[in-house]
């Protein structure tokens, strides 16, 4: 671009009467170089267009010798600003990618990348922020391999910023202490529930505190992988995708999320569905169901990916964000954090628990099916 403008600049000069002078097109190629190219090129595309300059009015000339002088004067003034911006842009950018290794940093420490497979199932996950340059928010997730099973949870805490962040690192330290300790997963709900609100109220008297947190905390017992145990705290439901049909799992009975038990607050109970070989669960924040289109249409995975089958969690993560982008435009305004578990197709007939309804939820005394 900036030789283009240099050559344009010659050009129109060539083809207006002497009294005509181009010197904006000249005096542009420097500006543009600047937050484009290095200190070097900058000065040298500077250069370049001074000299053309020169060279044009020397052939061609000016309408007065001191018109002359001041459109040098004024082209070369140009030139050195532009190289001074280029070092403020070089700058800024140093601090930008500083500041941006920092945040990444943070995220793998809080949020590290799990394995591909634990306890004999795959495991994928994303965090895609709403922002290029934000790396950090308040949706969380976290995957553990406990002596009851392999245990997850997707969360998303209210709020943005530094406070977020450290919810976000009470709630998965909570978390990963409690899913070794708890037998069952309504006692690791518990236990989140009892470390925020102890973080509260330490907090209370000294600052705000980001203590309200959705989850949605699954658990597939080591012993019995077709079974899945999930509960769910004001979190969207997830999604179980098997053989091209995406189902939502959910509650019978909603509950409060946590952090919000002065409120009110009963027992967790978890609600049980089966996980057949070769299905795929998904659990998700509200960045993926409240991505809109254009005319404010809402996401709505199980109608855009129905009759999709996937080889295993990442395939899965990887259409479902490419399609998220395609409904939004290539944007997002909330960020999204998608964590996936498949359990393989060994090919051999499985027999299913009694009573068991698959791939939607089971039935029973207590959990009636509501699947959507």
């Amino acid at each position: 671009m900036p030789a283009a403008l240099i050559a344009a600049g010659v050009i129109v000069d060539l083809s207006l009467p002497p009294d005509y002078t181009p010197t904006a097109l000249f005096a542009a190629a420097p500006l543009v170089a600047a937050p484009l190219l290095s200190a070097v090129g900058t000065a040298a595309c500077g250069i370049a267009a001074l000299a053309s300059l020169l060279l044009v009015l020397y052939f061609v000339g000016g309408p007065t010798w001191g018109d002359e002088v001041m459109t040098v004067a004024t082209m070369a003034t140009v030139v050195v600003l532009a190289i001074g911006i280029n070092r403020l842009v070089r700058r800024s950018n140093r601090q930008l990618a500083s500041a941006r290794g920092i945040a990444e940093a943070a995220q793998l420490a809080v949020l590290p990348v799990p394995p591909a497979r634990i306890g004999g199932l795959d495991i994928a996950a994303r965090y895609e922020a709403a922002q290029s340059d934000a790396r950090i928010g308040g949706d969380l997730y976290a995957v553990q391999e406990t002596p009851y099973g392999v245990r997850l949870i997707v969360g998303d805490v209210r709020g943005k910023g530094l406070g977020s962040v450290e919810a976000v690192a009470i709630v998965i330290g909570a978390f990963r202490e409690s899913a070794e300790e708890e037998p069952t997963l309504e006692g690791v709900a518990l236990r989140l529930e009892r470390a925020l609100q102890r973080e509260g109220g330490r907090r209370r008297g000294l600052d705000q505190f980001e203590g309200f947190t959705t989850a949605a905390l699954a658990e597939v017992p080591a012993a019995d992988p077709g079974r899945l145990r999930i509960v769910n705290r004001g979190h969207p439901a997830p999604l179980l995708f098997f053989e091209g049909t995406p189902r939502y799992l959910e509650p019978s009975v909603s509950a409060l999320p946590l952090g919000m038990s002065e409120l009110g607050w009963w027992p967790d109970r978890a609600y049980e569905a089966y996980l057949p070989p070769g299905a795929q669960l998904l659990l998700y924040t509200d960045g993926l169901s409240e991505s809109r289109d254009q005319h404010g249409t809402f996401y709505d995975p199980v109608r855009r990916l129905s009759g999709h089958r996937f080889t295993g969690p990442e395939a899965l993560l990887d259409t479902l964000v490419a399609d998220v982008r395609k409904h939004a435009g290539g944007g997002n305004t909330d960020d999204m954090a998608l964590l996936a578990l498949g359990r393989r197709s060994d090919g051999a007939r499985e027999a299913k628990p009694p009573g068991a309804r698959p791939p939607g939820v089971w039935g029973g005394p207590e959990h009636g099916p509501n699947g959507r």
